[in-house]
């Protein structure tokens, strides 16, 4: 009998083992997914490619550039979906529709006072405005466009980055806070590619402020659980750029840039201050 039971205990434990060994191989996996996924969107979006190599589209007096980007968009978005579909079934986007609209009222009044405040002084910094853009180019590079990069970014940024962060710190206090501030950094270096050839003044706030931008966009992420309303947002904020369609300038006025900087950190003020409040 107690042969039996030993048997019957040390079977049970090569099964628990194994069982265990199982789980970490697929924990393993899915990070491998998820790390590789998010540096092959972020190359993609950097770099254009690999709509760059063959599409060079010229609709009216829209840039073929945004054409191009907003190609890459739909390679990106079919990758991420095939990824989610065959290796990270379980893994949580937080793309769901219940909730897009409490979230919106909680916590996105900040950033709409923020993009009208900051419109008008693109407005003033860039009048008297010297170009007379048609509606597709208005349509195409000062809304579309910005859709694509917000579902784009907030995809790779918070729905995988931020998250398995937050993983890798476990249980550890202020995980959910270090998650936030190191994918906003990262999202705020990665901004210095596309302010190249600006003044070092406006690459220099523009990082400042897109890392402000990420703390907010991460907090509200965090608090609504819901990866549509940093979406919404991140598409709000970036219609301030509209003004550009109406210049032919390409440099950041300084009144402009001082009420970004100022109006974005703010932000990102609030959203720490939410997710203090939250957790």
């Amino acid at each position: 009998m107690r042969t039996r039971n030993l048997q019957a205990s040390v079977e049970s434990g090569y099964t628990q083992r194994f069982e265990f060994g199982g789980e970490m191989m697929k924990k393993r996996s899915t990070t491998a997914v998820v790390v590789l996924l998010t540096l092959i969107m972020t190359f993609m979006e950097m770099s254009a490619l690999p709509a760059a190599l063959f599409c060079n589209v010229k609709i009216e007096d829209i840039n073929p550039i945004y054409i191009t980007l907003m190609l890459n968009f739909l390679f990106a978005f079919a990758i991420c979906w095939m990824c989610k579909k065959i290796f990270i079934k379980d893994w949580w986007f937080g793309l769901q529709f219940k909730g897009i609209l409490s979230g919106l009222k909680k916590y996105g009044l900040p950033a709409v006072i923020a993009t009208v405040i900051v419109t008008i002084a693109f407005c003033i910094g860039l009048t008297p405005f010297d170009n007379k853009p048609t509606i597709w180019r208005v349509v195409v590079e000062g809304i579309v466009y910005y859709i694509g990069v917000g579902i784009m970014e907030e995809l790779y940024l918070r729905g995988l980055l931020q998250n398995i962060i937050e993983k890798w710190f476990g249980e550890r206090k202020n995980a959910t806070l270090y998650a936030i501030l190191i994918a906003s950094v990262l999202f705020g270096l990665g901004h210095i590619f596309g302010a190249l050839g600006q003044p070092i003044v406006t690459v220099i706030a523009k990082t400042v402020w897109a890392t402000a931008l990420g703390v907010y966009f991460g907090a509200v992420y965090v608090v609504s659980k819901n990866l549509w309303v940093p979406i919404i947002l991140h598409l709000t904020i970036n219609l301030c750029g509209i003004p550009f369609c109406f210049s032919t300038s390409n440099q950041y006025p300084a009144i402009a840039l001082i009420t970004c900087l100022v109006s974005y950190v703010l932000l990102a003020i609030y959203g720490v201050y939410i997710i203090r409040k939250n957790h």
